[in-house]
């Protein structure tokens, strides 16, 4: 059993430690399906205010629902709908205060208010977006779309 307790007394410090504890977890594993769930089980535990943590995988160019933990979510979500699947379509980070203002919003969960989603690629290749949703709104600073950059290059060599 793993037992990670990520504390930090500051952002930028929280995403190392996070990004440390998930290199160990995912190690040498080459099961894509079970280093995202581990890593989804591992942000939710260590990041607060969320309520939605997990991944979106590139199924033949549409976006398919992987590991998560949080409420039940959408399945299928096509490229350039939502923000989950701008930052699919763009392969930029979409770092939305208030996804009611965003154009197009899925709202799988009428309790999200800000969404943060970090394209996952390896070899110019889209694999999946990690999607990472807050009822707060504003609740991603730039430190966290930094640290969620990071987790996603570790992501990138595992999955």
């Amino acid at each position: 059993m793993y037992d990670f307790k990520i504390e930090a007394a500051d952002t930028p410090t929280l995403y190392r430690d996070l990004a440390q504890a998930l290199d160990a977890l995912i190690g040498d594993e080459t099961d894509a399906v079970a280093n995202m769930a581990n890593a989804a089980a591992l942000i939710w535990e260590s990041l607060p205010d969320l309520n939605w943590a997990g991944f979106y995988r590139n199924v033949d160019g549409e976006l398919v629902l992987g590991p998560f933990n949080g409420r039940p979510a959408c399945i299928r979500i096509a490229f350039g709908q939502g923000v989950c699947g701008a930052a699919a379509q763009s392969l930029d980070v979409q770092r939305v205060d208030d996804v009611h203002a965003f154009p197009g919003h899925i709202a799988c969960d009428a309790d999200s208010r800000s969404e943060l989603v970090v394209p996952i690629v390896r070899d110019g290749k889209l694999l999946a977006v990690l999607d990472l949703d807050s009822p707060k709104p504003a609740r991603f600073t730039q430190a966290d779309e930094d640290g969620a950059v990071a987790l996603a290059a570790i992501l990138a060599r595992a999955i």
